[in-house]
């Protein structure tokens, strides 16, 4: 999947262009997966700190390496497009209006069922087009909401899911974060200071376990919405809906979706007979599956455990997983 995304950027970016930023037990596999021009720039996050902290240490490196400003793109490294011409049509648009200083631009993804485990987008009414694209203002963010109110966003046709993939210039960031996350800012500005110098690797780890632990869209995104003054400002946040085909294969309902070819097919990972069954994901490699008069369900098998659940409650497996990292029951993670 990362190099499904370097090579959908290839007629957009240099390839030498690219930064990606990672931890240290998987800097060695990512590597290995980039063309040799970016193997050269990539970026190790000595603890995790969320997606603000890792989006500044890209935005400092990228500065230096410009020399200057630069627009830059944030783009998750394990999407599945369906469409990459017409998604490399809507980033090229979202460049172009990112160019102009102050502006932060999100793709939306149209939803397609009422999603639970996505954070959604609230859009006003289109301010202008570019490249034949609607650029709508964002009017709020909101994470993860319940299904009926889930249900309420789709119906109303006036939200996007948001799939963390942002646009803007590296000097727009690093003001939002001045403005908004300023103990962050401070600390990876002095970082800045230590790029290509032999100090920087020490500086790097003292300096990262002091960065604030929140998400880009918690800690600048949703207020830069909120305090626009007018939809006509350039200092703004706005939304491009992307159409694409898009997946972030994040949930077992999304993997029936990316392999289902037909409305009610059945899903099996191994020998099986379904009868008068539909629209079911049984995930169980080495034993046969005969599953009757089910429908939509998620059921996987793994060596140590067995997950039986209604296909649209496949994001609630995340309130598992807390449940059993509170009760420190770590073999079964």
């Amino acid at each position: 999947m990362l190099r499904q995304t370097v090579e959908r950027l290839r007629s957009l970016i240099p390839v030498d262009h690219i930064w990606s930023v990672t931890n240290a037990e998987q800097a060695t596999a990512l590597r290995k997966q980039l063309p040799s021009p970016a193997r050269k720039k990539v970026l190790v996050e000595p603890l995790g700190r969320n997606t603000a902290a890792a989006i500044a240490l890209g935005a400092i490196h990228i500065r230096a390496a410009a020399k200057g400003d630069a627009l830059m793109a944030v783009l998750p490294a394990d999407h599945y497009i369906a469409q990459p011409d017409r998604y490399r049509q809507i980033v090229r648009a979202a460049l172009n209006v990112a160019r102009e200083p102050g502006r932060m631009v999100v793709l939306g993804i149209p939803p397609t069922r009422p999603e639970t485990g996505f954070g959604y987008i609230e859009r006003g009414e289109p301010l202008f087009t570019e490249a034949g694209f609607p650029v709508f203002p964002i009017r709020r963010f909101t994470e993860k909401p319940e299904l009926d109110i889930a249900k309420g966003y789709v119906d109303s046709g006036m939200y996007e899911w948001n799939a963390g993939m942002f646009f803007w210039r590296v000097s727009t960031f690093l003001d939002a974060l001045k403005r908004f996350l300023p103990k962050t800012h401070d600390s990876i500005e002095e970082l800045a200071t230590h790029i290509g110098k032999r100090s920087y690797e020490s500086r790097l780890k003292k300096v990262y376990s002091t960065l604030e632990n929140i998400s880009v869209d918690y800690a600048i995104l949703e207020k830069a919405a909120v305090t626009g003054k007018s939809p006509t400002e350039t200092d703004r946040v706005f939304v491009i809906p992307a159409e694409v085909g898009w997946s972030d294969i994040g949930s077992w309902a999304a993997v029936y979706e990316l392999l289902a070819k037909a409305p009610g097919e059945n899903i099996l990972s191994g020998p099986g007979q379904t009868l008068d069954a539909d629209g079911n994901f049984l995930w169980s490699p080495k034993k046969f599956i005969a599953a009757i008069g089910i429908r939509d369900l998620v059921v996987v098998e793994t060596p140590d455990a067995l997950l039986i659940c209604p296909r649209d409650r496949a994001q609630d497996v995340a309130k598992i997983v807390k449940s059993l990292e509170q009760r420190k029951l770590r073999r079964l993670l």
